[in-house]
């Protein structure tokens, strides 16, 4: 990872994610967290002031190192100890249904091999528990996806990998995890960059 990507992206998107509408999301998607959890993409905390209390632990994942310091006030505030434990999803050093939620929160996109994260995430997480997430992604209108598959190089470039254009119900679904309650919609603001997929998907 690259100085841009590690000092100063997660910086920008620190500023750009604190929105009244980006804060609703993140209040629905914690809401139903319950004991032991897993955030990845943890990133500067934004989610942190949204844990429901009686959470037993957040185990948290991010590769920017400069996020724990962003976030350091946000996880000093909060009554839920918070474990740093690894830089990459697609690697996640917790022992097979460990934990009981996951929680991803415009991730997704943004992951190298996002098959390769769902997949640990299924298997870290216990029979019967589920991932909580929020993510951008592919559009269902063909006009709309066209303009994010021509657009993908350069978001990809300008915010550290991350892709406009994955289908990520389906990678959901691929991996194994069961969509037990999604919705999906336009944030506002560029439709390229806002089609959006909010939900729950569960480990039989």
């Amino acid at each position: 990872m690259g100085f841009y990507e590690d000092q100063i992206l997660p910086r920008g998107i620190d500023l750009v994610m604190r929105g009244r509408e980006v804060g609703r999301l993140r209040a629905r998607a914690t809401a139903g967290l319950t004991g032991r959890v897993l955030e990845i993409g943890f990133g500067s905390g934004l989610n942190v002031p949204h844990y429901p209390p009686g959470l037993s632990r957040v185990w948290a994942v991010d590769p920017a190192t400069v996020g724990r310091r962003l976030a350091a006030k946000r996880v000093a505030a909060s009554p839920v100890p918070v474990t740093y434990i690894g830089l990459d999803a697609q690697v996640i050093p917790l022992d097979d249904a460990s934990v009981d939620r996951v929680l991803s929160t415009w991730t997704l996109c943004t992951v190298p091999d996002v098959r390769t994260a769902l997949a640990e995430v299924r298997r870290v997480l216990r029979p019967g528990g589920a991932l909580h997430f929020v993510e951008h992604g592919r559009s269902p209108d063909p006009k709309v996806a066209r303009r994010q598959d021509r657009f993908n190089p350069v978001q990809r470039r300008l915010f550290g990998g991350c892709h406009v254009n994955r289908p990520i119900d389906q990678l959901i679904a691929g991996a194994g995890l069961t969509l037990t309650g999604m919705k999906t919609f336009y944030l506002s603001g560029p439709r390229i960059l806002g089609f959006t997929f909010e939900g729950v998907a569960a480990k039989p």
